[in-house]
């Protein structure tokens, strides 16, 4: 795997597997990768932060090299209780996050039920909040029959993403390895149950739990947990408006905004993002705590 020095981590689940990454020591930092992609997102960043902190870094089930399950439930609800049962499963009780895409939702799932267990966020391109809007292309791919062909079938969600979300080409190992968990229908189940799962109506099954989270963040600026952005501004899919929301929601997060980077921020933004990030999580100022 290009890039990917890292050895790989199992627990069972329910009888299926989740893989994920423990590398090196120190406070613990949780990164959660979103759709279509999986812990490679991280890379640069884990070989960069595992130098100070112990790193974990999940692959969602369905995702990267975990299971993929044909008749699992692949909802928010779910994968939020994967990730509570990861972290219990090795004792950790204190964690910084750093979620993209899907991973807001999930991460800040985790934060809102276990706040006093997070010491910071940093946000990248995400979500935790609900929205009436989906880019066409996206929308076509939750159709029933179509969509999954085009998801599935065709792998019209996970390729596009290797182009699409980028402003800079990425070189063919890199886009070859992204795709590489997801080489066959079977294997693509989850991406498609990932764009399923988007609640935008109060009928849709993981509606309400979107809903609750969204409602707790204000708990999560009263505590005072430190926040970091960084945003890719051609970002197709999570555009400005989620941007200034997160800003509006947390207005003393500390704020980057990369116009030349697109929806893979790390990509776009490799050599550039690493030292913020790392300065922002080694910066040993502690927080108080509003109870």
């Amino acid at each position: 795997m290009y890039e990917y020095p890292f050895k790989s981590h199992y627990i069972v689940i329910n009888n299926c597997r989740l893989h994920y990454l423990d590398e090196g020591e120190g406070p613990v930092i949780t990164m959660l990768h979103g759709n279509p992609t999986w812990s490679y997102f991280f890379r640069h960043l884990v070989m960069q932060l595992a130098k100070k902190f112990r790193v974990i870094v999940p692959d969602h089930m369905g995702c990267g090299y975990s299971d993929k399950p044909q008749e699992y439930e692949y909802t928010l609800s779910n994968h939020i209780n994967n990730l509570c049962f990861l972290l219990k499963s090795l004792n950790i009780t204190s964690t910084s996050l750093v979620v993209h895409d899907w991973g807001g939702a999930i991460g800040m799932g985790y934060a809102t039920m276990f706040p006093e267990r997070i010491e910071k966020i940093t946000l990248l391109n995400t979500a935790a909040f609900r929205s009436k809007r989906i880019p066409l292309r996206i929308r076509l791919c939750r159709l029933p029959f179509i969509g999954e062909i085009i998801v599935r079938g065709l792998n019209g969600f996970a390729w596009p993403a290797t182009f699409m979300a980028v402003e800079k080409s990425l070189v063919k190992d890199v886009s070859r390895s992204y795709l590489r968990p997801y080489n066959n229908w079977l294997n693509r189940i989850a991406l498609y149950r990932f764009v399923q799962d988007i609640p935008l109506t109060p009928r849709h099954q993981s509606y309400q739990i979107l809903k609750s989270i969204e409602d707790k963040l204000q708990m999560l600026k009263e505590i005072g947990i430190p926040m970091l952005i960084i945003w890719g501004g051609k970002d197709f899919c999570f555009n400005d408006h989620f941007y200034h929301e997160w800003r509006k929601r947390f207005p003393n997060a500390q704020s980057f905004y990369l116009e030349d980077a697109g929806h893979y921020v790390l990509e776009d933004g490799h050599g550039r993002v690493e030292p913020i990030i790392e300065t922002f999580f080694c910066d040993q100022q502690k927080f108080q705590r509003v109870n």
